[in-house]
């Protein structure tokens, strides 16, 4: 499903290793402590510990489990995780997708031995769209910027991602709320100044009999070239006289 604010490229790297991590971010994301060990120590052969680690670290780092194809995780990434493990031949992976089920028993355990939500997770939806709102109206920033914030808090938190589009629609919903709630604010504000001046402000969005732009436009455009008298009249609409005017020509 196409994402109206997303590009088709961003879209399609939503979740997913778009580049290979740096080395301070493999030495983040994807080091094994003890604890880790603990856990893949419990899987019988090489591929599937490593799958395991695979699993485990991939949705530290992306916020999704791992992709169908291994093949899929840069090799660098599987090199530095057989490292540890001490895993000669790190293509013996291949094998850990060959019985289905494996990869997805596994996202379990690691899921439920560290703690991640599910998006549709009630108490975690709720923090998670209070944040979004909470963003959205105290941030003047763009769908890219807000769907990047949402990606980011889902990550630190723990809380699996979603469909690029589920969240996409999120996004675009809790920013219509935060304009909608924006303008009534403002109209309010309006209205308390003067009583008048919401309807003058709407007045100048109509565009007068015989005219090419409204109000609203013809106040928005900059002169098309500067005269004297054009500069003399601005200098006296900000209330300079024109002596001290012409020091700016």
């Amino acid at each position: 499903m196409p994402v109206e604010f997303l590009t088709d490229e961003q879209a399609a790297s939503y979740g997913k290793f778009n580049e290979e991590p740096t080395r301070p971010e493999l030495e983040r994301f994807f080091f094994l402590d003890d604890e880790d060990r603990k856990l893949v120590s419990k899987r019988r052969g090489d591929h599937n510990r490593l799958g395991f680690a695979l699993q485990m670290c991939t949705v530290r780092y992306i916020g999704r489990f791992l992709p169908d194809d291994p093949w899929d995780v840069p090799w660098a990434v599987v090199e530095y995780l057989g490292e540890q493990l001490g895993i000669e031949d790190v293509s013996c992976v291949k094998q850990y997708t060959e019985r289905k089920p494996t990869a997805y028993e596994h996202a379990w355990e690691i899921r439920d031995a560290y703690e991640y939500h599910e998006y549709d997770d009630a108490e975690w939806g709720r923090k998670f769209r209070t944040f979004l709102h909470g963003r959205a109206w105290t941030h003047a920033e763009g769908p890219v910027a807000l769907f990047n914030q949402a990606v980011g808090w889902l990550r630190r938190h723990r809380v699996l991602l979603p469909g690029v589009s589920v969240l996409a629609r999120k996004v675009s919903e809790v920013r219509a709320v935060a304009e909608k709630r924006l303008h009534a604010t403002v109209a309010r504000a309006a209205h308390r100044a003067d009583a008048a001046l919401p309807g003058d402000l709407v007045a100048t969005l109509v565009t007068p009999e015989g005219a090419r732009f409204s109000e609203l436009e013809r106040l928005r455009r900059p002169p098309t070239r500067t005269t004297g008298t054009t500069g003399t009249a601005f200098a006296r609409s900000l209330g300079l006289g024109e002596h001290r005017y012409s020091g700016y020509r």
